[in-house]
């Protein structure tokens, strides 16, 4: 039972701590009411056969996840649409299994400086994060009681505090007849296919960005949770099922599956089960549990959805807190990459968009632009 538990509670962390960013994304790209159940659907799907086959297969509890900074990269960006966007998820997912594949490459991503790339990151979330006091400002009433509740329930553990938060949000909104279902409702699950249109600024300021923030932000942090619960897990392996599993779910509007480093916490401690040599079956339950929700993705959304806009907006910036806590610490980890990362960060934090192609991808660029100037004036100052 302690399995099962472990197991469910994961599940529930995962979707409801970051489901409102999968949503502005599936907004920000036009998604209709379908498209929309389809994401969730096909994100369920891939994460349950990438758990349940990794965990099965390696005997480790190898828990994966849907990429939530990878959903606040494509909720910042602008001028796209699904069809774009399913073109540059397929990128991502295709550039994930070449790292796999091809060392080097790994190697190559792993040289980019991991202040520059957290930096990147982190203006990308600080954007989700003020919106929540912009919302405070419009809805106070709803706004600031999440807010009390969240800074409260966070002091139990960090990743009950948003769930509190929601929790807090629809009672709220229901008693105070806030909530309204979606005109006609949402049906109960379903996958629908979208075309991939293979564009250069989508692919370039959604695709890569994606792939670099989904490596960093999550890939890294979920094998770092499995090392530190004493577990060797096969890197390559899981980069190759994740990226696969991806790829083949893309285009039913899925951005991107990896490994989990919060959900996999919850699964991989002494919690589960006291001996570690069986929680891997909490990987394969996990798997089984994702793909209940795939079954009810509609009933979820449309839950969600009948909630009012001030409660997603602010559900979505404090689930992403934890994420800018820890992308702003690496970012100004380093003193001599310091002020790169903050040119990096502010980019990213802009609305800049230059021949089609969103500010993150300009991020990127740019702290590597001044790292490169940096130390080539290092070297030359040395040298006299």
């Amino acid at each position: 039972m302690s399995i099962v538990f472990s197991a469910l509670v994961a599940v529930f962390v995962g979707f409801a701590a970051s489901v409102a960013v999968i949503l502005s994304a599936a907004q920000t790209l036009g998604a209709t009411a379908g498209q929309t159940v389809s994401w969730i659907a096909a994100l369920a799907v891939a994460t349950a056969i990438s758990s349940a086959w990794l965990s099965w297969r390696y005997r480790l509890p190898m828990i994966c996840a849907w990429s939530t900074p990878g959903a606040a990269l494509i909720a910042a960006a602008s001028g796209f649409d699904m069809a774009s966007a399913v073109g540059a998820f397929l990128l991502a997912a295709v550039l994930m299994m070449l790292t796999a594949a091809f060392r080097p490459l790994g190697r190559l991503i792993e040289r980019i400086p991991m202040p520059v790339a957290s930096a990147m990151l982190a203006g990308v979330i600080f954007r989700f994060v003020v919106a929540v006091f912009d919302e405070m400002r419009l809805s106070p009433a709803l706004v600031l009681p999440l807010l009390a509740v969240f800074l409260v329930a966070r002091l139990i553990t960090p990743f009950l505090g948003v769930i509190a938060a929601l929790l807090a949000g629809i009672a709220i909104s229901f008693a105070g007849g806030l909530a309204q279902w979606p005109a006609g409702g949402l049906a109960l699950t379903g996958l629908e296919f979208v075309t991939p249109r293979f564009d250069i600024a989508a692919m370039l300021g959604i695709g890569v960005p994606l792939y670099l923030v989904t490596m960093a932000a999550q890939n890294l942090p979920g094998f770092a949770v499995l090392r530190a619960a004493g577990y060797g897990p096969p890197t390559a392996p899981a980069l190759f099922v994740t990226g696969l599993t991806s790829l083949v779910t893309a285009p039913f509007g899925a951005h991107m599956t990896n490994m989990a480093a919060i959900s996999a916490s919850i699964c991989t401690g002494g919690d589960t089960h006291p001996d570690p040599k069986q929680r891997w079956k909490a990987g394969v339950v996990y798997g089984a549990l994702w793909l209940t929700v795939a079954g009810f993705a509609g009933l979820l959304i449309a839950l969600v959805l009948a909630m009012p806009k001030a409660l997603i907006v602010a559900v979505a910036g404090l689930g992403l807190v934890g994420s800018l806590t820890g992308a702003l610490a690496q970012a100004m980890s380093s003193d001599r990459e310091r002020f790169a990362a903050v040119v990096a960060f502010a980019v990213a934090a802009s609305s800049l968009s230059l021949f089609g192609i969103g500010s993150a991808f300009w991020s990127l660029i740019a702290g590597l632009v001044v790292l490169t100037l940096d130390f080539a004036a290092g070297r030359l100052r040395s040298r006299s």
